[in-house]
């Protein structure tokens, strides 16, 4: 029998890549952020993470099974758990449970499944959540617990973020600054935030690893790091007593849990290296133009969804060249 050639639509050459593989390579990359949280935050960071995860889980498998009536769910592809993980790591580890469980229905309903589910949503559907619990419930949004209460959940004890003294400082407190943790505990996580952004090392542990596997490319984060960096160190070197140092706001609140996981969503990101290089510069600008002038704290969540908006713009801006294209002279 003769040998037929069979000839396919491309892809052609397949890399090994999938959904499923890089949301799980993105969950483990979140591994030692996680083990930072529960060591220091305990049996709240433990209840915080598996409610907002496995509500996760139940919300995209009853949308996908009730409401859009399809045969086969995606739960199992990692995006619905790599979901709830951002989310708790964005949450204070005395939420109440049906708070996260509102914003885990938020993230996952009108976040994600509402424009078609993974791969259509056009803003990164943890920071949705997020967002949504911030401005409905402030009060239990901006509750601190101190690090070291390992058996407390809702009755911990709380106090201020280091966010929280930099943004009095530029209101005025003159003390302000100089109540900050020490640059070695705020780069460890010995002090009170959101559960996974405390740790800067093991944020930094996860984009070694990401980076190493290929996951993301650098242009993203670097590109964050670098804009606040320059920025804050900017207004730092005008006013020492106003402006907190550009280290201080590198290490504090959810630049570095932003810059890494959240603002390099596949989905939400710009597709080429210029475009990733704009996004991520505006996301840095952004991030301290709101801290320092802005009504919150932190700019981080805002700026990255304000940028999600205008990756459809930077793509249309930033498209490569085609192939056998006649350039005009």
């Amino acid at each position: 029998m003769a040998n037929k050639l069979i000839v396919s639509l491309s892809p052609h050459v397949h890399s090994g890549d999938s959904v499923q593989k890089n949301m799980y390579g993105v969950i483990i990359a979140l591994i030692p952020a996680l083990l930072v949280s529960f060591y220091m935050f305990g049996l709240g960071a433990v209840v915080v993470t598996l409610t907002s995860v496995l509500s996760c889980l139940f919300f995209e498998w009853a949308i996908t099974k009730f409401l859009l009536k399809r045969e086969r769910t995606t739960i199992m592809d990692g995006s619905a758990a790599l979901t709830g993980l951002l989310l708790a790591f964005n949450l204070p580890s005395n939420l109440p449970l049906w708070i996260i469980i509102i914003g885990a229905l938020v993230a996952i309903g009108i976040g994600k499944m509402t424009f078609g589910g993974l791969g259509c949503n056009p803003f990164n559907p943890a920071l949705v959540g997020r967002i949504f619990l911030l401005i409905s419930f402030p009060v239990q949004m901006t509750s601190w617990p101190v690090v070291g209460q390992l058996t407390s959940y809702t009755d911990a004890e709380t106090a201020a973020t280091p966010l929280a003294l930099m943004k009095m400082a530029v209101h005025g407190d003159t003390q302000a600054l100089s109540q900050l943790p020490d640059t070695m505990s705020l780069f460890l996580g010995n002090n009170p935030g959101c559960i996974g952004e405390v740790s800067a090392l093991a944020l930094l542990l996860g984009l070694v690893y990401m980076l190493w596997k290929k996951i993301i490319s650098w242009h993203i984060p670097i590109s964050i790091l670098a804009t606040v960096l320059v920025f804050s160190g900017l207004m730092h070197l005008v006013n020492p007593v106003q402006y907190a140092s550009p280290v201080a706001h590198l290490f504090t609140g959810g630049l570095m849990l932003g810059a890494i996981f959240m603002a390099t969503d596949y989905v939400t990101s710009p597709m080429n290296h210029k475009g990733m290089l704009i996004y991520g510069v505006a996301i840095g600008f952004l991030t301290v133009v709101i801290r320092l002038f802005g009504a919150y704290p932190e700019g981080m969540s805002f700026a990255i969804f304000i940028m999600n908006a205008f990756t459809p713009l930077i793509n249309t801006y930033c498209k490569p060249k085609r192939f056998g294209e006649v350039v005009k002279k």
